[in-house]
């Protein structure tokens, strides 16, 4: 558990029938959107967006850093269809599309006639039918050197990336294992954005965030950037928040159907 992300109390929910996309929603997909409705992403209207350090080519000029968090950088071109900016490579068609705000992702969802998921659905369907187990899998935690069954980090959180995995940036949305439901990636690869705000409860329910015109979103499922020990978030419970209109290059979502 992270303090401060308010993974407890366990609470019990009805969920109801829903049909899932197996994957998070691809760069491929996102383009026959943009074709489809002229929609600009806010990363392409703010006109940059966050890239990991490591990830920018060498041709990259000075950019600018977070205090405190240097290893993300404000690019600008930055966005879904040039996810390491003007001077990096195109976004790969099979990998989840990044750069792309909650804003962005709801409004893809509505176009595709489903919606993102809520918290309490994705943490079902993330476990696959198998109960209260931390990870889509089962128990069993992944680790530097002999088991990785998720795309995360292994090494020395920020500079050494041993890409053990097989991907130092994020993996095609179909890859690795599928859990039991046949949903890909539900832990790693890509933050994913969920329908519902933000919110810290107690069992009192009294730290709860303050009261905004659009609070921050719930992000589920950790990034290729997680690792024990830096970012322990690809875990099912584990959650974070972020403003609706961010967009950075570990970030996609999935979308869901009513049935």
């Amino acid at each position: 558990m992270i303090e401060g992300d308010g993974e407890s109390p366990l609470r019990e929910r009805r969920v109801k029938p829903l049909d899932w996309e197996r994957g998070t929603v691809t760069v491929a997909a996102f383009r026959r959107f943009v074709a489809a409705t002229g929609y600009r992403t806010e990363a392409e209207r703010f006109r940059w967006s966050f890239v990991f350090f490591s990830h920018l080519p060498e041709t990259e000029g000075h950019t600018l850093g977070i205090d405190g968090l240097e290893w993300w950088r404000r690019v600008e071109g930055a966005h879904w269809a040039r996810p390491a900016g003007p001077h990096g490579a195109p976004g790969q068609d099979d990998h989840p599309v990044v750069h792309v705000s909650w804003h962005d992702a709801s409004a893809y969802a509505r176009w595709a006639g489903g919606r993102l998921p809520k918290e309490h659905e994705w943490e079902h369907a993330a476990r696959g039918g198998l109960g209260d187990v931390p990870f889509p899998w089962g128990d069993r935690a992944p680790d530097d050197t002999t088991f990785q069954p998720c795309n995360i980090w292994q090494g020395n959180f920020p500079h050494l990336n041993t890409g053990a995995d097989g991907f130092a940036a994020t993996a095609p949305a179909i890859s690795f294992e599928a859990n039991a439901y046949g949903l890909y990636n539900m832990v790693g690869n890509v933050w994913e954005w969920t329908a519902d705000p933000f919110r810290v409860r107690t069992l009192k329910k009294t730290a709860r965030q303050p009261a905004s015109t659009e609070p921050r979103r719930l992000l589920k499922g950790g990034s290729f950037l997680c690792h024990a020990s830096y970012c322990f978030r690809y875990r099912i419970a584990a959650r974070t928040g972020n403003t609706p209109d961010s967009s950075s290059s570990h970030t996609g979502f999935r979308v869901v159907y009513p049935v």
